[in-house]
C-alpha cells in the first residue's frame, strides 16, 4: 500500500529523504510529541498541587495561565509531531548525548537545595530531548524488524492515550483541585493531595530510565556510521571535548542567570556547538537537521514560560515547603 501511495508522490533529493520508512518517522515523531505532552502536564499537576500547599487557593490560581490546550496546544503538538519525524537518526543521538552528559554534570555539581529551581530548569529543558530520546530508542529497538511499523503504530497508540489522559487530568486539577482539595468529594483530587508530593520523583525516574536507554540507542546508532576505529575516534573525540567545554560554561552562565533568559542561552549555545560540529565533521543534511531543532526547542520552551514562573513565585515562601528527595 505504501508503494502504491509513493507512486504519486514525486520523488525527493537524497538530502531530504528521511533515514527509515516515511509511515515510521511520522510515528516516531508522534510518540516523541505525546512523550512531551505527558511531560509538561505532569510538570503542571505538581505545580498546582505545591502552589495550593503553600499559597491560598485564590492567590495560587490568580496568575497562571491555562494549560497546554486548545488551538495553540494542537499547533504545538502537531509541530513537534513534524520537526521530531524529519530530525534524523544521527542528530537525534547527539541531542541526547548532549543532554545526557549536561544533566550527568549537573547532578553531580547540584547543591543539594530543596528550594532551587535548578531540577525544574532541567526538566523544562529535556522537553525537545526526550523527544529525541524516544525517537532514537524506536528507530533502535525497530531497526531492521520486517514490521517494525505495527509495533510503533502500538506504541504511537498507547502514547496518545496516555497523553489524552495527562491532560484530561491537568485540565481537572486546574479547575478543580482548589475545591476538591478542600471539601474532599473527588477521588481524583484526594488521591493527588495525598500522593502528589510522589509526582516529581516519578517523573525524574522515568526521565532517567529513558534517557538511559536512549543514550546506549544514540551510541549504537552514531557508530553505525564509521567502517574503523580510527574514524570513529576522529569524531568522539572533538565532540567529547566540545561537549565537555560547552557543559562547564553553561554551569557558569546559569549560576549568573535564572529563569527563561538562562533556558534561551543555554540552547543557543549548546546547538550552536553542535551546528559547528556539524559543520567540521558532519553532512549537509545533519547540518539541516541541527537547523531544524532551534525551530523544536523554541515550540517546546515558548509554551513552558508559564511553568517557570509559577515555580518563581512561590519559590519565595521557604516555610511551608516540605523537603523532599527527588532522586
Amino acid at each position: 500500500m505504501l508503494s502504491f501511495i509513493s507512486w504519486f508522490v514525486p520523488s525527493l533529493p537524497t538530502w531530504l529523504t528521511p533515514d527509515t520508512n516515511l509511515l515510521e518517522c511520522i510515528l516516531q515523531g508522534l510518540v516523541g510529541a505525546c512523550g512531551i505532552s505527558i511531560l509538561c502536564n505532569l510538570l503542571r499537576v505538581h505545580l498546582i498541587i505545591e502552589a495550593q500547599s503553600i499559597a491560598d487557593s485564590k492567590d495560587a490560581f490568580k496568575d497562571k495561565s491555562s494549560p497546554n490546550g486548545g488551538l495553540t496546544g494542537r499547533i504545538q503538538f502537531w509541530i513537534l509531531t513534524v520537526i521530531l519525524a524529519f530530525v534524523g537518526s544521527r542528530v537525534a543521538a547527539l541531542v541526547v548525548l548532549e543532554f545526557a552528559l549536561r544533566a550527568v554534570s549537573s547532578r553531580l555539581t547540584a547543591v543539594p537545595d530543596p528550594l532551587s529551581d535548578s531540577l525544574l530548569q532541567m526538566l523544562v529543558q529535556c522537553q525537545f530531548s526526550l523527544g529525541c530520546a524516544f525517537n532514537c530508542s524506536l528507530n533502535f529497538l525497530h531497526q531492521g524488524a520486517p514490521h517494525g511499523w505495527l509495533s510503533i503504530l502500538i506504541a504511537a497508540g498507547l502514547s496518545w492515550f496516555l497523553a489524552s489522559q495527562c491532560s484530561k487530568l491537568c485540565h481537572h486539577v486546574m479547575a478543580m483541585y482548589p475545591i476538591h482539595s478542600t471539601q474532599r468529594y473527588c477521588g481524583v483530587c484526594i488521591g493527588l493531595l495525598t500522593t502528589g508530593s510522589s509526582i516529581l520523583p516519578f517523573v525524574c525516574s522515568v526521565l532517567i530510565l529513558t534517557f538511559s536507554v536512549a543514550g546506549f540507542a544514540a551510541i549504537s546508532s552514531i557508530n553505525q556510521y564509521f567502517l574503523s576505529t580510527a574514524e570513529a575516534l576522529r569524531f568522539w573525540t572533538p565532540l567529547t571535548i566540545c561537549y565537555t567545554l560547552l557543559t562547564v560554561y553553561m554551569h557558569e552562565d546559569q549560576d549568573q542567570q535564572s529563569g527563561g533568559q538562562a533556558l534561551f542561552n543555554t540552547v543557543m549555545v549548546r546547538l550552536g556547538g553542535l551546528l559547528v560540529l556539524m559543520l567540521t565533521l558532519g553532512s549537509w543534511v545533519d547540518v539541516l537537521h541541527t537547523l531544524v531543532c532551534f525551530i523544536g526547542e523554541a515550540a517546546c520552551l515558548l509554551p513552558a514560560q508559564d511553568l517557570l514562573n509559577v515555580r518563581l513565585r512561590f519559590i519565595k515562601k521557604p516555610n511551608k515547603t516540605k523537603k523532599q528527595k527527588l532522586f
